[in-house]
Parts: C-alpha cells; structure tokens; sequence
C-alpha cells in the first residue's frame, strides 16, 4: 500500500505546532525566522512562507511585519452587539492601551457619508482615523466620520488621551447603533498600520449611531482576524 505523500508545507506546519505543544515555545515567544526555519529544515522559502501563513490564519501563529513571527496568545475579543470603548476593554483584560492619530481634519462629505448625515454633497465632516494598540500591538483601525453640528470641537480633542467614543458619548449620548460585519482584504496603507502581511484577512465592523434620533457618527472598524475576534450574546424574546 503505498504511504500519502504529506506536502512539505504540512509537514513544516505539524512541526512548528508539536513545538508548540511540547513547549519549546510558548505563547507570546518569538519562533525562529523564515531564514532559520530554511537552514534547519532545508526546505525552500515558499514553503516556509505557506506554512507560517496558514498558521496565522488558523490562529496559531501571529506575524509583525518587521518584527517577527510570535506563537499566538488567546485572542482579545469585541462585543459585537454593544457600543464599548476600546481602551477600557483593553484595561479589562490587564493590557495597556494606546492610540495614535494618523488623521483629523476637516474634509467634504463623500457621497455616502453625506447621505447618512442628511447633508448636501460636498458640506463639510469631520473626520479621523486612529491606530489603537494593545501592549504596542496593533489591534484596530478606527476611520470615523463625524457630523459638526453634533461635535463642534471635535477636532481640539488629543485623542491620544481620550477615545473618541468618551467625547461623543458624553455630548451626544448613543439612542440607537447599527453594524455591519463583514470579512475583508486590508488596503496597503491598512496592512502596514496593522504590520500585516497581504494575505491575512481583516474583520471591519461599520458602526452608525444616533443620539435623539439624529445621526451623529459613521465609523469604520478594522481588526486583523488573527488577533482578535468579534462575539456578542442575545436572549430570544419569550
């Protein structure tokens, strides 16, 4: 009987896992790189490649571009049905939290975005995109659009202090939100944001909320999938 031939990619990715399992690396340590991995195994850089790859992706693996490849700790999770602030969900878990600001301005409304504010085509938003990180890892890109009759000085907050979300809850208190999930490829300027590599997949919530009925916030979240999952709980009407 003849024995199934095991790709080498497989054979690459049960050896990194039994390491794992025996051990030999912990979550949270950084395993050897591409070129080690190559020399000890004498197989090429494609396959080591894939098989680092499909590791991130199954979640057992986490990849930094420019810093390494890490053994995966238990992802951080997102309620899913609830409106929460990142940075204190971070606290929760032990974790230091920090944002940095990569926009806030001023701009005209994109078509869509002009639509959900109830606003002519070309009227003036706010808007702003923040890299949030938990213990310097990067775990969110928040891209958000903001009606200024609603938040006036929302371009004079350091977001690097308070989330947007702790403004805007505070001056227009959320009466009713709206997701999307939706899986997603990341664009360039997203991946190296994130320190993802071109193949990972992302988890993007959009989020619409009102405060007294009026539209106050359209936000775009983007998560890498293999460092952080969505979850939510509901309880059916008896």
């Amino acid at each position: 009987m003849n024995q199934e031939i095991v790709p080498h990619y497989q054979r690459v990715k049960r050896m990194i896992a039994d390491r794992i399992a025996a051990g030999a690396w912990s979550a949270g340590d950084r395993i050897s790189s591409e070129a080690e991995l190559v020399k000890e195994l004498s197989v090429s850089r494609m396959t080591i490649n894939r098989a680092l790859r499909e590791l991130t992706i199954e979640g057992v693996l986490t990849r930094v571009q420019g810093v390494g490849t890490f053994v995966a700790t238990v992802k951080p999770q997102a309620a899913l049905f609830e409106v929460r602030n990142i940075a204190e969900e971070i606290a929760e878990r032990g974790h230091l939290h920090r944002a940095e600001v990569i926009l806030l301005k001023a701009e005209p409304a994109p078509e869509d975005i002009a639509g959900t504010f109830g606003l002519k085509n070309g009227e003036r938003v706010f808007h702003s995109v923040l890299l949030h990180l938990e213990n310097d890892l990067p775990v969110q890109i928040e891209d958000r659009y903001v009606d200024p009759r609603h938040a006036r000085d929302y371009l004079d907050q350091d977001f690097t202090r308070q989330t947007p979300y702790v403004y805007l809850t505070a001056i227009a208190p959320i009466s009713e939100a709206e997701h999307i999930i939706e899986a997603v490829l990341p664009s360039i300027s997203e991946r190296k944001l994130l320190k993802i590599d071109a193949h990972e997949p992302c988890l993007q919530l959009t989020r619409r909320t009102w405060s007294s009925g009026k539209p106050v916030s359209h936000v775009r979240l983007v998560y890498p999938g293999s460092r952080y999952r969505l979850s939510g709980r509901i309880a059916p009407k008896t």
